[in-house]
């Protein structure tokens, strides 16, 4: 007796079943970068080491938490900038105003800052002779970036409790020292962005000090080359 043929797979059931496939995996590894987003906190190393892994699907699987993390670190940097202790001096502007215009604005500065710096990372990490794509090293200043975008989480209720609503309007309780304070320790957690960014860039490039040190430098000259450029046109 013939052993009888394995039943023919039409090739749309085929590709059908592959896209499930690679989709649940996907989604998989989306969950594991949301969960490496929150212990790059206290375990860098192993996120940075992740991100060597240049797999397309894994690429497509940072993209949300990415954005998120711009946007919430785009909110942490503008919330210590001058501008916004006088944004209720105009009496036009409200809380609910106050806070659509916070979150358009850290949607804009994230992304700025994403592209701009994340250029000149890789610019700066080519000058020292990495090869990995421009992509790879937006991601590693992404990830860096985490305690920039949990800082909201404790300077703006710690400004809200101490000085109210003094915080966003000129003169008030917070005049002076007090602003200070709240930005100050806004800046512990720029400090911390800036550690996590040297750990990344030997980590992820597996780069020796004296190459995240070079790669810094040729970075820090190009953002200032684009900051000071605009001036001369």
């Amino acid at each position: 007796m013939s052993a009888q043929p394995p039943p023919r797979v039409k090739p749309a059931a085929a590709a059908d079943a592959e896209a499930r496939s690679r989709a649940d995996a996907v989604r998989d590894a989306e969950r594991r970068w949301w969960r490496r987003a929150v212990e790059i906190l206290w375990r860098p190393r192993p996120v940075f080491a992740a991100l060597a892994d240049d797999d397309e699907d894994d690429v497509v699987a940072r993209q949300e938490p990415v954005l998120a993390i711009i946007l919430l670190a785009g909110i942490g940097g503008i919330l210590l900038t001058p501008a916004w202790g006088t944004m209720l001096d105009d009496w036009t502007v409200d809380w609910l105003v106050l806070a659509v215009v916070t979150f358009v604005g850290g949607l804009f500065y994230g992304a700025f800052g994403y592209l701009l710096i994340g250029l000149a990372i890789w610019l700066g990490a080519r000058g020292v002779g990495v090869t990995g794509p421009a992509r790879q090293a937006r991601h590693v200043l992404a990830f860096s970036a985490v305690p920039l975008a949990v800082s909201p989480g404790v300077t703006v209720p710690a400004a809200l409790i101490v000085y109210g609503a003094d915080f966003f309007r000129s003169g008030g309780a917070d005049e002076g020292a007090g602003r200070v304070v709240i930005v100050g320790l806004g800046l512990v957690f720029v400090a911390w962005t800036f550690v996590l960014l040297v750990l990344g860039l030997r980590t992820t490039y597996r780069l020796p000090w004296r190459g995240v040190v070079g790669t810094l430098a040729l970075a820090g000259v190009l953002v200032a080359a684009f900051a000071v450029l605009p001036t001369l046109l």
